[in-house]
């Protein structure tokens, strides 16, 4: 069944189940209304009846009755389908001697002798004469008392039900009526409801085909803070993410694509090398001459190779966490002084210079090798990519104890599509500069992001394109327990 028909039998359902409530509730409301009215009248009709025909002495017993008067009340009374009864304190018919009496049990008398009240909502009157039945009615039974509190007179006033039941049945048929009308318009209200809510589903349902089919600039309108609206945001943050992850999907898999490429390329390039200088030794196209410069170059070539797959490997241990760290202090100025002797030969053929803001108070709480790694791989990069420029290295402990390292330099920078793809392996932010003498790789920086990561820490890029590149090492303290 279909999720409107669903929701259509459920708001009619309730709308049924309250109209059959309400119309029970009121059924029985008009009745019980429509008898004690009846009662009332009846009542009416007893204390006028005894007004008018009963006789009571000065003692307050009853002596007789009036007939004169009695009969004018009768003759009215009988109009109106109304019949009355009148006893005396010996539960005996004073009035009339001859006609349809109603029954009085012992238990009523008993009851009427206390000065209670009795109504019944049908009776049938009995002919004193013969024992036919005759129609049923709803009387009230009253009692009436002297001022001394003895039982003087009771008087039974009774009308047919039939005409209770007449007004019960308009009442009924105009409640039919009623009911029919609200069952129609409940009908509509809950096609209406039912359309109203299955549709703003059927909106999310539409956009999830859409999104299915690849279309991620999907957005649900939303206009309250009901359970569908909240859906319906949650529908659009999904799409949001669905969007982002697809953007990142392709272009991990450009980057896949890029990284093989590369790879290839990369070793490829010193294979080629090395199996053309061998194909000359064995075919001795070679000059004796220059042989010892060939087997010099294929070595170099050989030994790029081994670090290349060396390099890659050790990538993968590190991004997997398959490598130990033995973290202790370390004082930074040592290292970068070091580094500095070991990159001069390099940053001279650059004609670039160094600038240390490095105190002798500062320390890093890292593995030595690969501590030495991370500035390594970050101030040769600096030196790639700025000729005659200046690379400063600045680094000190903030409030929390962290060690914060930053390598500036002066060189061509970076655009923002370069800096997001920089921590990606064989990517190059120079791809003219792929067969330098320094930039070999393209993994520095790849292994770099890993290593700090490793060590819970975090490094951050900051470039403009033509005027410099800043990198920012964020290490965290040693965890005191």
């Amino acid at each position: 069944m279909k999720l409107l028909y669903q929701q259509m039998l459920a708001f009619f359902a309730v709308i049924f189940t309250t109209l059959i409530v309400f119309g029970i509730a009121f059924s029985q409301f008009s009745s019980r209304m429509i008898y004690q009215d009846t009662w009332k009248q009846l009542e009416g009709y007893a204390d006028s009846v005894f007004q008018q025909s009963v006789v009571v002495s000065t003692s307050g017993e009853f002596e007789g009755i009036q007939i004169a008067g009695l009969e004018n009340s009768e003759r009215l009374l009988e109009n109106q389908s109304v019949h009355f009864t009148i006893y005396n304190k010996q539960n005996t018919i004073a009035y009339p001697k001859a006609n349809f009496s109603p029954t009085i049990s012992a238990a009523q008398w008993k009851k009427l002798k206390n000065g209670e009240t009795i109504t019944r909502k049908s009776d049938r009157r009995l002919n004193q004469a013969s024992s036919k039945n005759h129609r049923p009615t709803t009387d009230i039974i009253k009692p009436y008392r002297n001022q001394k509190g003895d039982l003087i007179a009771v008087i039974s006033v009774g009308s047919p039900v039939s005409n209770v039941e007449l007004n019960m049945r308009k009442i009924r048929h105009n409640l039919l009526i009623a009911f029919l009308i609200s069952g129609l318009v409940s009908i509509i209200i809950a096609y209406g409801l039912a359309k109203y809510s299955v549709s703003r589903i059927d909106r999310i349902r539409k956009a999830a085909h859409k999104i299915g089919k690849g279309n991620f600039d999907i957005k649900v309108p939303t206009k309250g803070n009901d359970e569908i609206d909240g859906l319906a945001t949650d529908f659009n943050h999904m799409a949001i993410s669905l969007k982002k992850s697809d953007e990142e999907i392709k272009r991990q898999e450009q980057r896949r694509r890029e990284f093989l490429a590369d790879a290839a390329h990369e070793m490829r390039t010193p294979l080629t090398t090395i199996n053309g200088l061998l194909e000359g030794l064995t075919y001795d196209a070679i000059p004796e001459e220059s042989r010892e410069e060939s087997l010099q170059l294929m070595s170099n070539e050989t030994k790029r190779l081994i670090r290349l797959v060396n390099d890659n490997l050790d990538y993968e241990k590190i991004r997997t966490n398959q490598i130990v760290l033995a973290c202790h202090s370390i004082p930074v100025s040592h290292i970068v002084e070091n580094l500095m002797e070991q990159l001069q030969k390099k940053a001279t053929e650059a004609k670039d210079k160094f600038v240390v803001q490095v105190g002798d108070d500062v320390i890093v709480y890292a593995d030595y090798d690969r501590f030495v790694q991370i500035l390594f791989n970050i101030m040769q990069n600096a030196i790639q990519f700025t000729n005659d420029g200046t690379i400063t290295i600045e680094a000190h402990n903030d409030k929390d104890k962290n060690c914060v390292i930053s390598i500036s330099d002066t060189g061509i920078g970076m655009s923002e599509s370069q800096m997001k793809n920089i921590w990606e392996r064989y990517y190059k932010a120079d791809p003219s500069r792929k067969n330098t003498k320094y930039g070999e790789s393209g993994l520095g920086m790849a292994i770099v992001h890993q290593l700090v990561k490793a060590h819970g820490g975090e490094i951050v890029v900051d470039s403009t394109f033509g005027k410099g590149t800043t990198f920012t090492v964020t290490l965290p303290p040693q965890k005191t327990e």
